[in-house]
């Protein structure tokens, strides 16, 4: 079935946002950028929970858009992080987004204060009624402690510009309820959950372990996108053993950009408050990333 947002079917991925000294790397994050573009993705999403957007200002949360729109140069679609759980500081990311050139915006159910469903409808119609890029809903209730029912995911999808899910609930009833009531194009929020999503109609994955194994990533969503469900089993199989054993280690972002720094791609520093892996659990990192081949 035809989705609302079909240009951005396929991978798109959480990226890191790389710190050195406790600054924003600019250099590291345009040559992240280039390579993933390299490796045939179809969307970057700056400044999500992978890119620790809770511990950035407003002004790093903007640079990072800036700079990774810019390098982008349109070769892919990008997606920021615009969310909070004040509505009017999502109003002006989202609208910085949309003057900067991102091509959707990505917005997390508004999270501590706990709104009532009608507080979540109120809070994206009324960011997706101020902008004309288009809005993706990231429902999460691991990180935002409420989830949004699906009757209210159904309300907002009356709303034109509200085009795309993130699913990150892990409930496959919900996800099929909602995938089969509305066009929206609804993307999967865990890694593991990506084919389970795709075959009963999702569209792709925002990605974490994306960042590291690009390519293998691109080859599932295309498999399963081009409807053979053999070759996407087949690379779900190997790509769920490196999520289970990576990113149950320690909370997102914290594995992803362990391994990045032991495959060498530029810093993997943490700002505070997360804190970096344990020697043991680091050990059992490598171990992992020797037994996927990447090392």
């Amino acid at each position: 079935m035809k989705t609302r947002a079909e240009e951005f079917a396929g991978l798109s991925i959480a990226m890191v946002t790389p710190f050195r000294n406790d600054k924003i790397d600019l250099d590291a994050l345009q040559r992240n950028t280039e390579f993933l573009i390299r490796a045939g993705v179809t969307c970057l999403v700056p400044v999500g929970t992978t890119g620790e957007s809770p511990t950035l200002t407003h002004e790093e949360h903007e640079l990072v858009i800036t700079t990774v729109v810019r390098a982008a140069a349109g070769r892919v679609r990008v997606m920021p992080g615009t969310g909070s759980n004040c509505t009017a500081e999502a109003l002006r990311l989202t609208k910085w987004a949309e003057k900067t050139g991102a091509d959707a915006a990505l917005v997390v159910a508004p999270y501590y204060n706990k709104p009532m469903q009608e507080g979540f409808y109120q809070h994206f119609k009324l960011l997706a009624e101020s902008v004309g890029i288009p809005i993706c809903i990231y429902n999460i209730p691991g990180r935002s402690a409420k989830n949004i029912e699906p009757e209210t995911i159904l309300r907002l999808a009356e709303i034109p510009n509200i085009q795309m899910l993130k699913e990150a609930t892990g409930q496959m009833d919900q996800m099929s309820r909602i995938v089969s009531s509305t066009d929206l194009t609804i993307l999967s929020g865990d890694d593991s959950m990506t084919l389970p999503y795709m075959a009963v109609g999702g569209k792709g994955v925002i990605s974490v372990v994306g960042n590291i194994i690009p390519q293998d990533m691109v080859a599932l969503c295309n498999a399963a996108l081009q409807n053979d469900m053999e070759t996407a089993r087949q690379w779900h199989y190997k790509t769920f053993q490196l999520c289970r054993d990576m990113l149950g280690l320690a909370t997102n972002p914290i594995p992803v950009k362990t391994a990045m720094k032991l495959l060498g791609m530029d810093t993997g520093e943490l700002r505070l408050p997360m804190t970096p892996l344990n020697a043991k659990s680091e050990e059992s990192l490598l171990q992992t990333l020797q037994a996927y081949g990447l090392l």
